[in-house]
């Protein structure tokens, strides 16, 4: 190894070690359905907080009573809903060829914008559209985009954000599809909704970090793995399955994705999306969070 090489090894040492020890700026959130649903609304939000979380993904609410259960568990906790998951954009997408379904997704969404600025939030989560036998992606594309324009008014005045999510819906596959979709509507109402494992299928999480940059309007964490199976039988059979899989415990390299959140300078919520549990269990994901945003 020559000098200049010794040099530049000892330099990229150096900044790893000191990227190692930076806590990421970012509050840690957790997803309402993690949080046991026999526990009262307030539990729920007590439990969360006394688990270590610091912020709260609720979902679509109709009933203004249970509105004001969590306006009213999120001021006595002081833990803030932070974000609002559309509830009808799966079963329901804006990229329907049916106006009677596009018209139930866009109530859902409508209904998440107003339960936001009811709680404080200031983002709601869409899947923006699902391609299938009977949708194109052009269709998506362009279907999605005439529907969410519409939304833009509402999102405005309530100002509530729009975060595009990816997902397993066979859109928006790159990192540079998301980012063009955002940028079409140049507007500070439509940011990306990035979630860290959901990607994994087809990329790598730190990639679409420093794509989407300051696109990203809030995070949700997951780690991903591929699984081997044996099926009984004569032959026995092998099948390989991704699965969603305990933070740090899958494929992503939760290093990388660390140094990219430090580079893009985002400061926002990383809110875990996983399976439920117990006190035991959400302290334990807490635990590994922390352990990410640490870099360690």
């Amino acid at each position: 190894m020559n000098r200049r090489d010794f040099l530049a090894v000892t330099a990229a040492s150096a900044a790893a070690a000191q990227t190692a020890g930076q806590r990421l700026p970012m509050r840690k959130g957790i997803y309402w359905s993690m949080l046991p649903s026999k526990l009262s609304v307030e539990e729920r939000f007590a439990l969360a907080k006394e688990c270590g979380f610091q912020s709260v993904e609720c979902p679509t609410m109709d009933e203004p009573a249970q509105v004001e259960e969590v306006l009213a568990a999120s001021r006595k906790t002081g833990l803030p809903v932070h974000s609002v998951m559309n509830r009808d954009h799966w079963k329901f997408p804006l990229s329907s060829a049916d106006p009677a379904v596009v018209e139930k997704c866009v109530h859902g969404i409508e209904t998440s914008i107003r339960n936001a600025k009811a709680w404080g939030a200031d983002t709601v989560l869409l899947v923006p559209a699902v391609v299938n036998a009977e949708t194109s992606y052009r269709d998506a594309w362009d279907r999605s985009t005439a529907q969410i324009r519409k939304l833009l008014p509402l999102a405005r005045e309530n100002r509530v954000m729009i975060g595009v999510e990816e997902v397993w819906n066979k859109f928006l596959l790159s990192p540079l599809e998301m980012a063009q979709y955002v940028d079409q509507f140049q507007s500070p109402w439509v940011r990306a909704y990035l979630d860290v494992g959901n990607m994994v299928l087809f990329g790598f999480p730190q990639d679409w970090i420093r794509t989407l940059g300051k696109r990203i309007v809030k995070v949700h964490l997951k780690d991903f793995a591929w699984r081997n199976y044996t099926i009984p039988g004569d032959p026995p059979q092998k099948k390989r399955v991704p699965e969603f899989v305990d933070l740090r415990e899958g494929e992503i390299d939760w290093k990388a994705v660390h140094k990219a959140f430090l580079e893009i300078g985002y400061r926002g919520d990383a809110t875990v999306e996983l399976r439920g549990g117990d006190a035991d269990y959400l302290k334990e994901v807490s635990r590994r969070v922390d352990l990410i945003l640490e870099g360690a």
